[in-house]
């Protein structure tokens, strides 16, 4: 269980966050207390408490728990809480110019509306993605701020073993 735990650790520093569920550690079973098969014989019980293998290094993860993060801090930027470089490894430098962009646009617009800039409440809504190609994720994420809604559209690729936004749309 340790050396899980150093694992996810490990990849914090390699991936975006994401949340990963754990299940409590069940009591050993034994065979004597599986289901009955109708040929009289004991069900074996291994297989289904059997530890999961541990993840693969090479495998990106969920591309719905990237999409979900990303999109989250995406409109972070475009509202002021969040800088840009922040999240610079998940996303390619193109990305990064249009974000520095709509983030400069944004900031202006907030100062001639003279609104402060205190941290807006932000909740993600749905997250749909689609998987066109190996190795390609589209998604869409729904973020809501107190106001309104906005749309954010992530093309995800993998690349070295995880996913990076090489374009991203925001309605």
């Amino acid at each position: 269980m340790a050396e899980q735990a150093r694992r996810i650790e490990d990849t914090a520093t390699t991936r975006p966050p994401r949340l990963v569920a754990v299940e409590p550690e069940r009591p050993h079973e034994h065979e004597s207390d599986g289901p009955d098969r109708r040929d009289g014989s004991i069900a074996a019980v291994g297989a289904a408490t059997a530890p999961s293998a541990p993840p693969d290094p090479a495998d990106p993860g969920d591309p719905a728990a990237t999409a979900r993060a990303l999109g989250l801090c995406i409109a972070e930027v475009l509202t002021g809480a969040r800088e840009v470089d922040s999240i610079a490894r998940w996303i390619t430098d193109d990305v990064h110019r249009h974000l520095q962009q709509r983030a400069a646009l944004a900031a202006r617009a907030r100062s001639t509306a003279r609104r402060s800039r205190g941290r807006p409440v932000l909740r993600v809504g749905s997250v749909v993605v689609c998987r066109p190609a190996r190795g390609v994720a589209e998604a869409t994420v729904v973020v809501h701020t107190r106001s309104h809604a906005r749309a954010v559209a992530i093309r995800l690729e993998e690349r070295h073993g995880r996913w990076r936004a090489t374009a991203v749309g925001v309605l």
